[in-house]
Parts: structure tokens; C-alpha cells; sequence
């Protein structure tokens, strides 16, 4: 009998029985179920459950956290229930049918945009800072920056080199690439299919409205005439001409035989969809996108914008967590480039400021529980900056009135923020530095809004916890120990920035439900060992983690990325076994970075002491490092 039959017994019995289990996996550190009625798990027993150190529900998953020892677990679950596991994309094919039609549709623009959010940043970084120099007329008498300065002009003019290849080229070419990326198809096809739409050939989309119908360059085919027509920043012509290359794509290596599949696949499916995408796709997909960004348009600022600016702006955090804010990108780069801006991004920014202001009250509330504010300050910063994971998952949502005085801040700023018309010039970075991508004209107006944004949550969020005594809870009272001295140094496992683990845009990380740890953002791709022991678990089929044993008796787990399980080993290599004696420094995994960022996933790698009630750590953060430089202290 393994370890933890009886609590695979309490779990099978708790997430409804074996008939309620549609599916299940295993990752690192998590049990990955498909529930066919969800709503027959009792987590409250569930979490009661020794070996459960929590759980949560993410895109039809609902996902069982065990530590690094779950492999046992699941094989012990595996016995007792009889239910044979699936693969890690079986799972999350299984999970959909838990996702309504929202969220299936949410999904997949997040699997579309999600790759291309770093351009679409920069992007908007680049128009912001050009607009503080060449539209601020406020330098030496009412001039700007470039008309004073020939370096200024001629800074100006070179980032509008960056503006232009990714709203107006780098969107419709991107989007075609992430389709087929998505779909499993020829990605270049996509990338050439993107410039066909983009073409310096065509008439460019922002100078139709200004040209003659008369001298629109046409393709004349005799017979019939078809618009020369570019879709520069055009978001659902390229989406729509995307899915039908990929389809076609799919329909031909079907029907082609496969010996000369390499040269009729390719063919007819970039000649077939480049023709629809011109003749028929591009000018309905043109339409349809404007009709959307229009009605959006019109909420935004017709005779109800301020009821449409507070309810989108105090429920925005709530479609976080669901996940259908992802459909926010695609609305809000139609509109940029409908409108010359986005009225809806500013509001998504107060949204991310107000979470924070909301962990800044708890800041002030528990400024006397030290335990809480390694939680609380590192939370708030990162959510300032536009990271709002730690900060709604690890402090907000846990004691729900700081989430919801957040919702009412952020439903006030937004109401200000549209009713004085407040627009960027398109997506930013989503917390404080996000005024950069306002225009200049409203830079005043949006620091009201922002101030509002900051100023009521927090006051809600302490006014409230007064009344409920947060402000008197205190942290734990240590026991007296007897005094450790089985230190081990922990040396760094990668080169790079080491960032608290209460940073990591992952709730179980964030949230130290496995352990306390650290974070490292790598400038290399080599994991090595952080001090001498026994390896104790790896994942054969996706490679991305390791478990260790240290000399001293401490538990670590090494985790690679986030959510780079679903790459099914794509992009990893071991270098170690079950069982294998390493030392500091010895090569543990191999990854490739560009294949994970291409994944649309992160980099950030993840230690963590996975058995925290038996060791005491110490990590230093917020500092370059090279591998083999120190970055904690673990004793048992």
C-alpha cells in the first residue's frame, strides 16, 4: 500500500466519485482534473485533506496542488479510483467543455495575443514617449521638445520606425503567424499570408477614407476588378484570414498525397487564402470590425459612457480571474486604429492601480505583522507595475472586502477617467507607468483618475479592516527552537535577476502555497544543481522541473517557466535521473528559451524549499547574479 491511499480515498470521494472524473493528469506539483459536474467537489474537504496544500480552478481544470511529491500521489490515486490518466493536451481538450462559449472564445484570443502583448507594449511605450516630446507644448514658451531640438526631431522621427512595424505591420502579420502557430500549421505560411496583407503594393488602410474612389489602384482581371486595398492594423481581417489558411492548410494535407504534399500543401493553401483574404475576407472582416470598435464607441461616449465606464471599470478585475479580459486586446486595437485611440485601455490600467491601492490599505492595516508584509509590499509593487496576479490571488481575493473596495475605486476612476474623454494612443503597461501612453492632453485629467484609483481602495481597504480587526492581528509568535546549524548555502541555478517569489505571475507560487522560494528571470538556459544532493523527481514527459533532496535533509523543487508543462517536453533536455547524486553546479536541465517565449509562456524559473515546516530559509532577491553566486541560506 503507497503513502497516500487513504487520502486518495478522501479525494476521489470529494471530487464526486469516479464517475464524476472526466479526465485527469499530473504536472510538477498539481493534480489536473476534468470534472463532469464541477460543482460536485467539496473543497472545503478537499483542502482539509493532509497531502492538499490547495487547490484552484483555471480554464475548465480543476487543478488539486500536492508538492513535488504528487507522481506518488497520482499513482496511489490511480489504484484506489481506477481512473487511467490522459496526457497533459488531452486534458486540456477535455477541460473545454467545462468553458462556456465566452470562455472557449476568451481562450483562444488569449492563445492568439498572448504571444504578441511584449510588441504591443513596446509599441505603446514608444508612442507614449514620442508623444511627451513632440506633443507637449509646454517647453520654453509653449514648444515641444522637437521643435526645439534637431536630436529631439530626429529621435522622433526614428521610433516611428518601431511605432510602424508593430501597429501597422507587425498586428495583421502577427496575428496570422499566432493562428497557425495555434492551429499546428506552417508558421512561415502565416508570416508571408500577414505581409500579403500589408503589402507597401496596396493602398495604404489609413489613406482610403482621404482617396477618390476613382483613383483606388485596382487588380484588373477583365472580367471583374478588386481593390488594391492594404489592412495595415487591422485586427479581424487578419484573424479571419488567418483561421482560413489554417483550415485550408488542414483540408489539403488530407486529400494531397503525402509525396507531394511538400510542394501542392503550401501552394494552393497560401494562393487560396491570400485570394479570399483579399476578395472577400478583408472587406468583411473590415466591417465587422468596424461596426464592433463603433458600438464600443458609442457606449464609450455616447448618452450612458458613464454607466458603461462603471460597469466595465468595476467589473474588469472579475473577468481576470474568469479570463475573458483577453478579449479586451482585440477591441481595443480596433478602436486605436478606428479612432486614433482607445478610451477602454485607460480604464483597465485604473483597474490594475486600484487592486494595488487595495494591498497598499492592507499595507497599512498590517504594518505590525511582518509575516504579511513579505506578502503585502511585494504584491503592491508588482501590481503597480502592472502585474496584478499576486495582488488579487495572494492578498485581495483572500480577504475579499480589499477586492471588492478595489472594484468600487476602480468603477470611480473610470467614471471620471471616460466622462472627461481620456484616450491613449493604445495598449501600455497596465499599472503607474501606464500614463505614459495617454495623450498629453489628458496627462492632468488621468492623474485625477489615478488618484482616485489610489486613494479609495486604500481608504475603503483600511476603513474596513478597521472595523474588523485586521489591523490588530499580529504575526505568530515564534517557538522557542533549538538553535539550527545544519545550514546548506544555496548557489544560483541560473544567471540572471533573482525576483521574490511573491512576484511570480503564478498563484501557487505567489501565494508560497508549495513553499518559500525564489525567482530567477534567466540570461542563460543551463539549470544547475544549487548545492549537493540526490535528485528525487523528475517528469520525463515534459522535463520541465526536478526535485531534489539536499545533504542536509531539505526538499527543493526547480521549476522552469511558467505553465511550460503544456509543452509537453518541447524545447527541454535532462541531464539527470531519479535517484542520481548531483553537486553544486552539476547540469540538472537544459531548456530553450525562444521556444518557450514562443509558447507564448514566461522564462521565469522558480526554486522552491518544498517542505517549509521542516526548514527555515533566507533568500536574497532583487539582484543580478551568475550562476554560482549566493542566493539563500536553507537549514534544517
Amino acid at each position: 500500500m503507497g503513502k497516500y491511499v487513504e487520502d486518495s480515498k478522501q479525494l476521489l470521494e470529494y471530487v464526486g466519485g469516479k464517475e464524476n472524473i472526466n479526465a485527469v493528469s499530473h504536472c510538477m506539483t498539481r493534480l489536473r482534473f476534468v470534472l463532469n459536474d464541477p460543482k460536485k467537489a467539496d473543497i472545503k474537504k478537499i483542502e482539509a485533506i493532509p497531502s492538499v496544500k490547495g487547490t484552484f480552478t483555471q480554464s475548465g481544470q480543476f487543478q488539486v496542488i500536492i508538492g513535488n511529491t504528487v507522481a506518488d500521489f497520482y499513482n496511489d490515486f490511480a489504484a484506489v479510483s481506477g481512473v487511467s490518466g490522459v496526457s497533459k493536451a488531452e486534458v486540456k481538450q477535455a477541460a473545454k467543455k467545462n468553458q462556456n462559449v465566452l470562455q472557449r472564445i476568451a481562450s483562444v484570443l488569449a492563445e492568439i495575443f498572448a504571444p504578441l502583448i511584449p510588441a504591443i507594449i513596446t509599441g505603446g511605450l514608444i508612442l507614449g514617449f514620442r508623444n511627451v516630446i513632440d506633443s507637449m507644448y509646454v517647453f520654453e514658451g509653449g514648444h515641444t521638445l522637437v521643435e526645439l531640438s534637431q536630436t529631439w526631431a530626429g529621435i522622433d522621427h526614428f521610433l516611428w520606425l518601431i511605432g510602424e512595424a508593430v501597429f501597422h505591420i507587425g498586428i495583421p502579420v502577427g496575428i496570422c503567424w499566432s493562428i497557425m502557430k495555434k492551429m499546428g500549421g506552417t508558421e512561415v505560411l502565416g508570416i508571408i499570408l500577414g505581409i500579403t496583407l500589408t503589402s507597401s503594393q496596396l493602398l495604404n488602410a489609413y489613406a482610403v477614407a482621404s482617396t477618390a474612389a476613382a483613383d483606388i489602384p485596382v487588380w484588373d482581371f477583365g472580367f471583374a476588378q478588386v481593390h488594391m486595398i492594404g489592412y495595415q492594423a487591422q485586427v479581424i481581417p487578419a484573424m479571419l484570414a488567418g483561421f482560413v489558411l489554417a483550415y485550408l492548410e488542414r483540408l489539403f494535407r488530407k486529400i494531397i498525397p503525402s509525396v507531394v504534399s511538400m510542394i501542392f500543401v503550401p501552394f494552393f493553401s497560401l494562393l487560396l487564402a491570400v485570394m479570399a483574404a483579399h476578395f472577400v475576407l478583408g472587406p468583411i472582416g473590415w466591417k465587422i470590425g468596424a461596426a464592433i470598435s463603433a458600438v464600443v464607441y458609442a457606449g464609450i461616449t455616447g448618452p450612458i459612457k458613464v454607466l458603461f465606464a462603471a460597469v466595465f471599470g468595476g467589473l474588469y478585475a472579475p473577468l481576470v480571474i474568469t479570463g475573458l479580459h483577453h478579449m479586451t486586446n482585440a477591441i481595443d486595437l480596433q478602436l486605436a486604429n478606428d479612432f486614433g485611440g482607445t478610451m477602454l485601455w485607460p480604464m483597465i490600467a485604473l483597474s490594475n492601480i486600484a487592486q494595488g491601492s487595495a494591498v497598499l490599505g492592507m499595507v497599512v492595516l498590517q504594518r505590525r505583522n511582518a509575516e504579511k508584509q513579505e506578502v503585502n509590499i511585494p504584491s503592491m509593487i508588482s501590481c503597480y507595475m502592472g502585474v496584478t496576479e499576486p495582488a488579487m490571488f495572494g492578498v485581495n481575493l483572500k480577504y475579499t472586502f480589499p477586492f471588492v473596495s478595489a472594484m468600487i475605486g476602480s468603477c470611480l476612476a473610470a467614471i471620471w477617467s471616460v466622462f472627461n474623454g481620456v484616450e491613449s494612443f493604445n495598449i501600455g503597461v497596465g499599472g503607474l507607468p501606464g500614463i505614459l501612453s495617454i495623450k498629453s492632453q489628458f496627462y492632468v485629467v488621468y492623474l485625477i483618475a489615478m488618484a482616485i484609483a489610489i486613494l479609495v481602495p486604500m481608504g475603503l481597504t483600511i476603513a474596513i479592516g478597521k472595523a474588523r480587526g485586521v489591523d490588530k492581528e499580529s504575526a505568530p509568535v515564534e517557538e522557542d527552537v533549538v538553535e539550527r546549524t545544519n545550514s546548506i548555502e544555496l548557489q544560483a541555478f541560473l544567471s540572471g535577476q533573482t525576483i521574490d517569489i511573491t512576484e511570480v505571475p503564478d498563484q501557487v507560487f505567489a501565494d508560497k502555497t508549495l513553499g518559500d522560494g525564489v525567482a530567477i528571470d534567466p540570461t542563460d538556459n543551463v539549470v544547475v544543481a544549487p548545492a549537493d544532493g540526490v535528485i528525487t523527481t523528475t517528469m520525463p514527459d515534459s522535463k520541465h522541473a526536478v526535485g531534489m533532496k539536499l545533504d542536509n535533509g531539505a526538499e527543493i523543487l526547480i521549476h522552469v517557466g511558467l505553465d511550460t508543462v503544456s509543452m509537453n517536453g518541447a524545447g527541454f533536455e535532462y541531464h539527470v535521473e531519479d535517484g542520481d547524486r548531483v553537486k553544486a553546479g552539476d547540469k540538472l536541465i537544459t531548456f530553450s528559451p525562444k521556444e518557450i517565449t514562443d509558447a507564448g509562456h514566461k522564462t521565469m524559473t522558480m526554486l522552491v524549499v518544498t517542505d517549509p515546516a521542516g526548514a527555515k530559509v533566507d533568500f536574497r532577491t532583487g539582484r543580478q547574479v551568475s550562476i554560482g553566486g549566493n542566493i539563500g541560506v536553507v537549514t534544517c
